[in-house]
């Protein structure tokens, strides 16, 4: 039955074109890492683990977009880095859904596929055992891996604004938008941009700063919205307010929502809790910040 549900699924999303415009995998360039190893192609499969489709063992960076209908576009554009530890993408909940519901609204989305942590055949099963076992080994894999995401991250904007014409979009209007692990690669992409890379904003959502620990605000920094969940059970509420303050203080555009309730991973998921919109408060958002061109003060 989970097979023949996941094949409707699959030509849904190619037969239907009504639900949103997609094009083929986008291969971004990438210098080859260094001290890390893939064997095999990466894998795409359904996690009964996680209870959702995922992506393992990315040795390559691509992106899939998926564009508003014609004339419906906004001129903006959100990288999305799903989330999965670094050993693997979430790549519905916290990627493609989040994709579709964007391009629904005028946004041009790209779905990244950053580099992972070599894994065997179930990369969500290695993660699970390790976390159990040894948690000092994960997050050792995850230190030699995370700079390559990063650089895939940077790579993805600069893809992204380099093709700005073709899709219609401001230069001035890209952002970065990240998960749990996806969210470490938001932080470090925000944290060493430079020239074409910088991002016009970026959203943590949940992300995991015992991966990437939080900084003072860059000297580039852009406008940030955090999201999370004080019930986080990784402990993520608190580095997330750390982010928030290290804006503040730093004067630039910022601004948080802290759920009481939504654990850890939510995304697209339904729980029946407010942490379900958290999509809607980021378009919120985005209709101040970005969508809707600064103000001029009176006397200005």
């Amino acid at each position: 039955m989970m097979r023949t549900t996941l094949t409707i699924h699959w030509l849904l999303l190619f037969v239907m074109p009504g639900l949103f415009a997609q094009a083929d995998s986008i291969p971004l360039p990438f210098d080859p890492a260094r001290g890390v190893e893939w064997t095999g192609s990466e894998k795409h499969y359904y996690s009964d683990i996680w209870q959702t489709e995922v992506v393992t063992n990315v040795s390559a960076p691509s992106m899939q977009v998926f564009r508003p209908g014609k004339g419906a576009g906004n001129s903006a554009a959100v990288v999305i880095a799903p989330g999965g530890g670094l050993y693997g993408l979430s790549i519905e909940s916290e990627g493609r859904q989040v994709a579709q519901w964007l391009a629904e609204r005028g946004f041009t989305a790209f779905v990244l596929k950053y580099r992972l942590v070599p894994t065997g055949a179930d990369g969500v099963a290695e993660i699970s055992q390790l976390g159990q076992n040894d948690p000092t080994g994960l997050m050792a894999n995850v230190g030699k891996v995370l700079p390559y995401s990063i650089q895939d991250g940077l790579s993805a904007l600069t893809w992204v604004r380099s093709h700005a014409g073709e899709y219609g979009l401001d230069p001035e209007k890209i952002g970065f938008m990240g998960f749990s692990a996806g969210g470490a690669v938001t932080l470090g992409v925000g944290y060493s941009a430079s020239g074409d890379n910088v991002p016009n904003f970026l959203v943590p959502v949940y992300p995991w700063t015992d991966a990437y620990p939080v900084a003072p605000a860059p000297e580039h920094a852009p406008p940030l919205l955090v999201i999370c969940a004080t019930d986080d059970p990784l402990g993520l509420a608190k580095g997330s307010v750390e982010l928030y303050t290290a804006w503040r203080e730093a004067g630039i555009p910022v601004a948080m929502h802290m759920y009481s309730r939504g654990g850890h991973g939510f995304g697209m998921r339904e729980q029946g809790l407010p942490s379900d919109k958290w999509i809607e408060r980021f378009y919120d958002w985005a209709n101040v910040h970005i969508l809707v061109p600064e103000q001029k003060q009176p006397g200005e």
